[in-house]
């Protein structure tokens, strides 16, 4: 083959390639991708099992590494969205070192509420993000399912501190 035809056929290639990467995400997107993590952030710090039932897809798996007291061994400990749901209504909001739940707990002060959202990469219909609340930090994959972006995996760690178990 001549080396003018090479030429075209690279061209090609890495015009397929530029094509291919190159995914139109629009402002709508991401305001939609930063209200479905406001609900999961703001909800679980008012309390609303309703804001973060609505985040969240009803196959989440939410996941920490823990590590078993007896044996050293780490796992990975599981949470539903019915799980979260249900503890964000009776603990939401609550303080890690609050012995009581709600509404007999030491609630987060609304200027301690860290509600840092970094979005990190949108892809037609699944993106990912991190959001970092007071006493932890959660690295979020999304889905738009139906037309609506909602919580489908969540691995998290807690922050060491005062207010962390």
């Amino acid at each position: 083959m001549r080396a003018s035809a090479w030429a075209y056929i690279g061209t090609l290639v890495l015009m397929n390639i530029a094509v291919a990467d190159s995914v139109v995400t629009t402002p709508t997107d991401s305001a939609a991708i930063k209200e479905t993590l406001l609900n999961y952030v703001e909800g679980w710090y008012e309390g609303s099992a309703a804001r973060m039932q609505r985040a969240l897809s009803p196959e989440l798996a939410k996941r920490i590494v823990r590590k078993n007291p007896k044996t050293g061994k780490e796992y990975l400990e599981k949470t539903t969205a019915r799980d979260l749901v249900t503890v964000t209504g009776t603990d939401g909001g609550c303080t890690a070192d609050s012995t009581e739940s709600r509404p007999n707990c030491t609630l987060t002060p609304k200027d301690r509420q860290q509600k840092d959202i970094t979005i990190f990469d949108i892809y037609e219909d699944e993106a990912s993000a991190k959001v970092v609340f007071l006493e932890w930090v959660d690295y979020v994959h999304l889905a738009r399912i139906n037309g609506r972006w909602v919580i489908v995996n969540v691995l998290w760690q807690e922050k060491p501190g005062p207010n962390t178990k």
